[in-house]
């Protein structure tokens, strides 16, 4: 089977868009396909809980998860034709790694049986007896969470989230994961504009990672190269003359070229994403491979199947 494209976004509840997503999953695979009653699905905990939502390449809505203040996993629902794809283990490890930053010393769950060897690939331990749960059997399980160099389980850095809810927040973390980065690092960009990637300080990043070493790379994908061009972007000039260390490319294909996120990657975990390129509004952290993961995953097929772009080969980029 093919592997397709992903991401997990942090999802808002109180948005419209994102709690018809979440019911719209869980509605599917628990209440059509497993036979829940709706009543017992939809408990009441929903608006104090945290949840994810992965997206395919479209952003379309495939599989959901949540946190409750209990310190549980639960809803974990991926669509059919998304199984053994490994959205459902994205899905876990966010909400582990978000337990881990808020301090959690441990997670539990009820998984439904059938399902006890995924959780188990997790570091999950079942106790307890089998239960019935809305016609299903499960089982309890809890997961350890290390916190201290001390603790018996492998010691776990915490993350370090980035807010990123408005203009000023997004730039704040685009600049604090360029810094970060060593080597490499990854763009993904539907359109260059003149407010990001410009400023004096930013450039200076991309220079000091460019000349860094005989393992620099920065790879950007942009839809349009053109308009950059047009603008006179000053990343490009820089692109111009540190051509061995940064390269630009465009993706052809129509399914890429409409794909509306915007991200940015680094060779630490640290990344920056926004579920829509031209809304500043997403998720970031400084240190979270976990998450980082299938977004580079992502940029390196996406990135096999693109060009380089002709619009600057005049350029000799």
């Amino acid at each position: 089977m093919k592997l397709q494209n992903f991401h997990v976004d942090v999802a808002d509840w109180s948005r419209e868009r994102d709690h018809e997503a979440l019911l719209g999953i869980r509605q599917q695979v628990f209440v059509v396909e497993q036979g829940v009653p709706e009543a017992r699905e939809r408990d009441g905990l929903d608006p104090d809980c945290w949840h994810v939502l992965a997206r395919d390449e479209t952003s379309q809505p495939i599989g959901c998860a949540r946190l409750s203040p209990e310190h549980k996993i639960g809803r974990m629902a991926v669509l059919s034709e998304w199984r053994s794809q490994g959205v459902g283990m994205a899905l876990l490890r966010e909400l582990i790694a978000r337990a881990r930053t808020l301090g959690w010393g441990e997670v539990t769950l009820a998984a439904q049986v059938s399902a006890m060897g995924f959780y188990e690939r997790e570091g999950f331990i079942a106790h307890g007896d089998v239960f019935d749960d809305a016609g299903l059997a499960h089982r309890s399980m809890s997961l350890k969470l290390a916190t201290t160099a001390s603790d018996e389980a492998e010691p776990a850095r915490d993350i370090e989230a980035l807010p990123v809810t408005n203009r000023i927040e997004t730039a704040a973390a685009r600049k604090q994961v360029l810094s970060d980065a060593r080597y490499r690092l990854s763009i993904h960009l539907p359109l260059l504009g003149n407010d990001i990637y410009a400023s004096a300080d930013e450039l200076a990043e991309f220079r000091r990672i460019a000349i860094s070493g005989r393992r620099a790379q920065i790879r950007i994908l942009l839809h349009d190269p053109a308009a950059a061009l047009r603008n006179d972007h000053r990343l490009i000039a820089l692109v111009q003359r540190l051509p061995s260390a940064m390269q630009i490319r465009m993706p052809t294909e129509e399914a890429d070229l409409g794909y509306i996120s915007a991200y940015q990657l680094n060779d630490v975990g640290g990344y920056v994403f926004l579920p829509e390129a031209d809304r500043p509004q997403g998720r970031a952290a400084r240190n979270d491979r976990a998450s980082a993961a299938p977004l580079q995953k992502h940029f390196d097929e996406l990135w096999e199947r693109s060009e380089r772009a002709g619009v600057l080969q005049t350029l000799n980029i």
